[in-house]
């Protein structure tokens, strides 16, 4: 078939692969803008599909939104079967999505309608979910609501990290949307549409949520800490003696142990909570590696009964 891809991040990098792999025709690559990096943010670096498309000898567009009509008029003129969108970052209205002749496909990594829209797989491991999944559906102007085609599920484990679920969703994407695009070119993908009950929207992870308060219950900054991991990363401040300093939690996992909120019990180093203690099996201190919790417990020098505090209140 002839195809549109649109991408942007690496989880967009496996269904790419796939297509081509394949051996569909993909007329063009649509991906972000390349954004600036370095100290300076003097260089701009192409995101990790628009590499991928390079190294694969594709044609790669990215413009800045849909709203144009001269973007519209380029991205139509294409002349495809399909459009696959995974995680591509922009809005196409209604002309972009009518262009192509079987519309525009989206792989999305949640079991919709549960956690539509921007981060469903952060979302899902937060709010403790069980099962997840990826889902290959129609895409129509509203956030998410298309219907769906094929799906396939996964187990989220008690210890698993968003970063784990990420690839493997990613993995069971790019074969699902291989078999979609099979299937249409049968002319046997069907549809059914989502259903109106049971949705929740995946809101764009904000910075004040990866705080660390130990307040809250042990399950809850499991959750809240696999979730996160490995980005952008739960944290806490406290003062190790050069003042205030942030402190990534990686990896933790439930413990038994009572305490002030932020105490530490012991060695390993459990953390008290609200309720229980978290294990820190995996910190990451500024400008430092991951290393282990008893690592960290020795190098920050602590000691039993240290409290870890928030940041307003930085110290120990």
């Amino acid at each position: 078939m002839r195809v549109i891809f649109m991408g942007t991040p690496d989880f967009a990098l496996a269904p790419l692969a796939e297509i081509f792999g394949r051996g569909h025709e993909i007329a063009a690559v649509y991906t972000r803008a390349p954004k600036p990096a370095g100290r300076r943010g003097l260089e701009l670096t192409p995101s990790p599909v628009h590499a991928a498309a390079e190294k694969y000898g594709l044609r790669v567009l990215t413009p800045r939104n849909f709203r144009e009509p001269e973007t519209i008029e380029e991205f139509r003129s294409f002349d495809v079967d399909v459009a696959v969108v995974v995680a591509y970052g922009l809005i196409l209205p209604r002309p972009a999505l009518e262009a192509p002749k079987f519309g525009c496909l989206n792989l999305h990594a949640s079991l919709l309608p549960r956690w539509r829209g921007a981060a469903p797989i952060q979302r899902a491991i937060m709010a403790g979910d069980r099962e997840t999944g990826v889902e290959v559906m129609q895409m129509e102007e509203g956030l998410d609501t298309g219907p769906i085609a094929m799906a396939e599920k996964l187990t989220i484990t008690p210890e698993m990290t968003a970063g784990e679920a990420h690839d493997r969703l990613s993995a069971l994407g790019a074969d699902l949307i291989g078999r979609a695009l099979a299937a249409l070119e049968r002319g046997g993908l069907q549809f059914q549409p989502q259903s109106e009950e049971g949705v929740l929207y995946a809101r764009k992870i904000d910075k004040a949520e990866a705080r660390v308060d130990f307040n809250r219950s042990a399950g809850e900054l499991h959750n809240l800490i696999r979730g996160l991991s490995p980005f952008p990363g739960a944290f806490f401040e406290a003062d190790f003696g050069r003042g205030p300093e942030r402190v990534k939690i990686m990896r933790a996992a439930p413990a038994v142990g009572a305490g002030k909120p932020g105490e530490v019990l012991d060695e390993t180093p459990r953390v008290a909570c609200g309720d229980g203690a978290i294990r820190l099996l995996e910190i990451q201190r500024a400008g430092r590696s991951v290393v282990s919790g008893e690592e960290f417990f020795r190098g920050a020098r602590l000691t039993v009964g240290d409290v870890l505090v928030q940041a307003q209140h930085a110290a120990l």
